[in-house]
C-alpha cells in the first residue's frame, strides 16, 4: 500500500486542502437532504393541507418549508465560498512551484512552452474549486433520492433507475465521442495561431518583399482545417446535448403519466405523484451535471498528469544549496551535452578553466558548439556527462537565487522585457540608481539614454522603435554587466555593434577584468581579441586549441600557412600533365 509520503508532489499538496473539501461535503449533505423539502412540503400540501383546509397547517407548514430553504441557500452559498476560498490558497500554494518547475524544463527542453503549466494549473484548479467538485459530491446522493421514489413506488424507482442508466450510458458514449473531435480542434486552432503569429513577428521581411500574398494561401489551409474541425466537434457535441435533453423531458413526462396511472388505480395518492415528479428530475440532475462536467473532469485529469510530471521531474530546488558569493574559478570537466531529439553530441567532452580577473575569447565556425559551451558554463544546459564546477562545487549545487545576481549573461538572441530601461537594466530587481547608471556607462549607454524623453524611466514598448540592433544589444550588455558579478559570459555581444559600441564593449570588458570578474566571450570578430588572457578555438564539438592569447594565435597562423601550402601544392600537383610536365595555357611547358 503507497503510504502518503510515497505520493507525488501535487497530490500531497491538493491533500492540504482536505479540510476545506470536507467542510464542502458537509455543506452538499445538508444542501442535499434539504432539496428533499420541497417534495415533503408538496404531500403535505396536496394530502393534508387541501383534504383539511386549515389554513393553520398550511402558515405552519409554509414556514417551516421556509425556514429549510433559507438554510439550504445558506449552505449552498457557504459551499461555494469555501470553495473559492480554496481555489485561491491553491494557487498560492502552488503557482510559485510551478513557475519555477516551468522555467527549469524550458531550460532543458527549449521548445517547452511554459504557459502551458500555468494553463494546466488553472483549468485543475478551476476543476477542484468549480462545478465539477459540487457534481462529484451531489451523485452519491442519487442513491438517496432513489430509496425515495421507491418508498413512494417501486414502479417510480425503477423507471428512475432506467433514466439514470441511459444518462450514464449518455455519458460514457459522449466522452468517448467527443474527446478526440475536440482535441483535434484545440491542435489545428493552435497551429494556425502558430503559424499566423510567426509570420507576424517577421512581417517587415514580408512585406518589403511581397511574401505576403504568397503566404496567405498557406494560412488559409490551416484556418479552414481548424474551422472544419470545430465544426465537427461541434456537431459532436450539439448531437450529445440533444440526447440528453429528450431523455431529461422524456424521463418527465414518463414520470408523469406513470404516477398518474398509479393515481388511476388507487395505488397512489395526488400529492404523491406530484413530489414524485419532483423528486424524479432531482435525482437525475446530478448525473445531468456529469455530463456537462464531464469534459471539464476530462481536461483536468490531462492537466493533472501533466502538472505531476512536470514536478516529478524537475523537483524543487534544496533550500541548502550553496548561497555564498563565488570566488575562485569555474572549470568544465569532460563535459558532454546535446540537444532534445539530436542523437550526436554538441559537447563532446570537452575540459576548459576560467580564471578570475581573466577574459576567455572562444573561437570558432558556425556550429561548433560555442553557445553550447557558454550555457554550460554558466549551468543553463543540461548536460549528459561531465560536470561543471564553481569554486570546485557542482553547479548545480548552488542556489540560482542567490547565485544569479553573480553572474552576468548576454544571450546572441537579446530580449527586452516590459518596463521601462532602468528596470532591464537592473534585471527588474530593486533598482539601484547608481548601478544602473555605473553600467549604462560603462557601456556607453549614458547618454543616449538621457537623449530619450523620459530617460532612463523611458518605457522599453515605447523605445522599441527607437533602438536600433546595436543599442539593444549594449542595453543587454548593461543588463549582464549591472553589479558588477563575478562571472559574466557574452555570446557575440559585438553582432550588431558598431565600431564605437565594439569600442565600448572593450572597455567594459577590461573593467570587469580589473574588478576580478571571470569573462567569457564568444565572437567571430577578430577585434575582441584584443582583451584577451586567453583564447579557445572550438571545432565539431572538439576544443582545437586553447591557451595564452599570443601562444594560440602563432599557432593558429602556423597552421593556415600549412594549410595554404598543402593546398598550393593540390594545386600544382593537379596541374601536371602527362610525364611529370605543367599543363600551362598554351601547350606543355617542358
Amino acid at each position: 500500500m503507497t503510504s502518503f509520503f510515497d505520493r507525488s508532489e501535487l497530490t500531497r499538496a491538493l491533500w492540504i486542502f482536505r479540510r476545506e473539501f470536507l467542510m464542502v461535503a458537509v455543506f452538499s449533505m445538508v444542501v442535499n437532504v434539504l432539496l428533499l423539502n420541497s417534495t415533503l412540503y408538496m404531500l403535505q400540501l396536496f394530502d393534508r393541507v387541501m383534504l383539511s383546509r386549515s389554513e393553520v397547517t398550511l402558515l405552519a407548514l409554509s414556514l417551516l418549508a421556509l425556514f429549510f430553504y433559507v438554510v439550504g441557500a445558506f449552505a449552498d452559498w457557504m459551499r461555494s465560498r469555501v470553495l473559492v476560498h480554496a481555489g485561491l490558497h491553491m494557487d498560492a500554494v502552488l503557482s510559485t512551484r510551478v513557475f519555477n518547475a516551468s522555467f527549469d524544463a524550458n531550460l532543458q527542453q527549449p521548445s517547452t512552452n511554459p504557459a502551458r503549466a500555468f494553463s494546466d494549473l488553472l483549468q485543475l484548479r478551476q476543476f477542484v474549486t468549480g462545478q465539477g467538485t459540487l457534481a462529484l459530491l451531489d451523485a452519491p446522493w442519487t442513491p438517496i433520492y432513489l430509496g425515495v421514489l421507491f418508498l413512494l413506488h417501486p414502479m417510480l424507482g425503477w423507471i428512475a433507475v432506467g433514466f439514470a442508466l441511459v444518462q450514464l450510458a449518455l455519458v460514457w458514449f459522449g466522452q468517448r465521442q467527443t474527446v478526440a473531435p475536440e482535441l483535434a480542434a484545440q491542435l489545428a486552432t493552435r497551429e494556425a495561431s502558430m503559424y499566423l503569429h510567426g509570420k507576424l513577428r517577421s512581417v517587415d521581411a514580408l512585406e518589403p518583399m511581397g511574401m505576403v500574398h504568397h503566404l496567405r494561401p498557406h494560412w488559409l489551409q490551416r484556418h479552414r482545417a481548424a474551422l472544419r474541425a470545430k465544426e465537427l466537434a461541434h456537431q459532436m457535441s450539439s448531437r450529445i446535448g440533444a440526447w440528453s435533453k429528450f431523455i431529461r423531458y422524456m424521463q418527465q413526462s414518463l414520470g408523469l403519466a406513470a404516477g398518474a396511472l398509479l393515481v388511476i388505480e388507487g395505488e397512489l395518492s395526488a400529492g404523491s405523484m406530484i413530489a414524485a415528479n419532483v423528486l424524479m428530475t432531482r435525482t437525475l440532475a446530478p448525473i445531468d451535471m456529469l455530463v456537462g462536467a464531464w469534459r471539464g473532469f476530462a481536461v483536468a485529469r490531462e492537466a493533472f498528469g501533466r502538472l505531476e510530471s512536470l514536478l516529478r521531474d524537475h523537483p524543487e530546488r534544496d533550500p541548502a544549496l550553496v548561497r555564498m558569493p563565488p570566488q575562485g574559478c569555474v572549470q568544465l570537466v569532460d563535459v558532454v551535452a546535446t540537444a532534445p531529439g539530436r542523437e550526436a553530441p554538441i559537447l563532446k567532452g570537452v575540459n576548459l578553466q576560467v580564471q578570475p580577473a581573466t577574459v576567455t575569447v572562444v573561437l570558432g565556425p558556425s556550429g561548433s558548439g560555442k553557445s553550447t559551451l557558454a550555457r554550460c558554463l554558466i549551468g543553463i544546459w543540461p548536460i549528459s556527462g561531465g560536470e561543471v564546477l564553481l569554486d570546485e562545487r557542482p553547479m548545480c549545487g548552488w542556489s540560482r537565487d542567490a547565485l544569479g545576481p553573480h553572474i552576468g549573461y548576454l544571450p546572441q538572441d537579446i530580449e527586452l522585457f516590459e518596463g521601462s530601461i532602468a528596470e532591464n537594466i537592473a534585471r527588474f530587481g530593486q533598482v539601484d540608481s547608481a548601478q544602473v547608471i555605473a553600467a549604462a556607462r560603462m557601456t556607453g549607454l549614458h547618454e543616449m539614454i538621457l537623449r530619450f524623453p523620459k530617460g532612463y524611466d523611458t518605457p522599453i514598448g515605447e523605445a522599441s522603435g527607437m533602438l536600433s540592433g546595436g543599442q539593444r544589444q549594449r542595453i543587454g550588455l548593461a543588463r549582464a554587466v549591472y553589479g558588477q558579478p563575478k562571472l559574466v559570459v557574452l555570446d557575440e555581444p559585438n553582432a550588431n555593434l558598431d565600431d564605437e559600441g565594439e569600442a565600448a564593449l572593450l572597455r567594459a570588458v577590461q573593467q570587469l577584468r580589473a574588478s576580478g570578474a571571470m569573462v567569457l566571450l564568444v565572437t567571430h570578430r577578430p577585434g575582441a581579441l584584443a582583451a584577451a588572457d586567453q583564447v579557445v578555438v572550438m571545432r565539431d564539438g572538439h576544443i582545437h586549441a586553447q591557451g595564452p592569447r599570443d601562444l594560440v594565435l602563432v599557432g593558429l597562423q602556423a597552421e593556415a600557412e600549412e594549410r595554404k601550402r598543402v593546398q598550393a601544392l593540390q594545386r600544382l600537383k593537379a596541374q601536371k600533365g602527362p610525364g611529370g610536365h605543367v599543363v600551362g595555357s598554351s601547350g606543355l611547358l617542358g
